[in-house]
């Protein structure tokens, strides 16, 4: 059952997940980003990981860029674990016992887990001594500008702003995480990723075919009406550029650190 304290609603992201798993491919293209950094990175670290969790795996895709490991797929989705022949569990309730994996991969997924420092003991606890975790997501800073302005537009059309963006990782704060759970070597690095739209209504068709969409539990039940989300794709789009696609700017945080080894 989802509890009301924490701020993402986990039934109402695993519905979302399951309602984007079956045309997925269509909207990957920052999952696919995402994760060939990841396999790219794992390369530099190490010859060999035989046994790897491909954590908040969407439709495990990421294992076609792993041939030679042996790749374990987890998700909170119903629907994506099931594609990737993966198991069904929350990031941060993982159901795998310690030293289990000698990598843990996790590429845009971890911006919506709703204890991500309960994830990360749990996610050291499942590395065998000396395993390497590295996870890619999105950052505070993305959609800051945009957010501001939907922000303004709703308070000048209602009393106030129904929630509409999930809280994000501060990446300034991403290192101390990695400590406090017990990872050694911890890096975190940032860069921006920027993507163009015609409007706000295929960001928005992008955002639910990533599975994306509103999932806290502040949000308002409410539809939105016509009026208003004339008004809010207006505000989304006040910044265009010539060819008339519209920016937005995303800021993506990479994690990596190492479980301590046996002494």
């Amino acid at each position: 059952m989802s509890n009301p304290i924490e701020p993402f609603d986990r039934t109402a992201r695993r519905r979302a997940r399951d309602r984007a798993a079956a045309d997925f491919a269509r909207f990957a293209f920052l999952k696919e980003a995402l994760a060939a950094d990841l396999a790219e990175r794992l390369s530099e670290l190490g010859p060999s990981f035989p046994r790897i969790l491909d954590l908040g795996s969407h439709d495990g895709r990421i294992a076609a860029l792993l041939p030679d490991s042996e790749i374990v797929a987890a998700d909170a989705g119903f629907r994506f674990a099931e594609m990737a022949h993966g198991v069904m569990c929350d990031e941060d309730r993982l159901p795998f016992a310690a030293g289990s994996f000698d990598a843990v991969l996790s590429a845009a997924s971890l911006h919506g887990v709703n204890d991500l420092p309960g994830a990360l003991v749990q996610i050291r606890h499942a590395l065998k001594p000396g395993g390497v975790f590295l996870a890619s997501f999105v950052g505070g800073a993305s959609l800051a500008a945009l957010r501001a302005r939907l922000l303004a537009a709703e308070m000048t059309r209602h009393d106030g702003a129904s929630p509409r963006f999930l809280p994000m990782v501060d990446p300034r704060e991403a290192p101390g995480l990695l400590q406090r759970a017990g990872f050694i070597e911890p890096v975190v690095d940032v860069h921006q990723q920027t993507v163009r739209y015609r409007g706000a209504a295929s960001m928005l068709a992008d955002l639910r075919g990533m599975g994306e969409s509103n999932v806290l539990h502040a949000r308002s039940r409410k539809p939105i009406s016509r009026a208003d989300a004339a008004a809010l794709c207006a505000a989304a789009e006040t910044e265009g550029e010539v060819d008339g696609r519209h920016p937005v700017p995303l800021e993506i945080v990479t994690m990596t650190g190492r479980a301590p080894p046996l002494r």
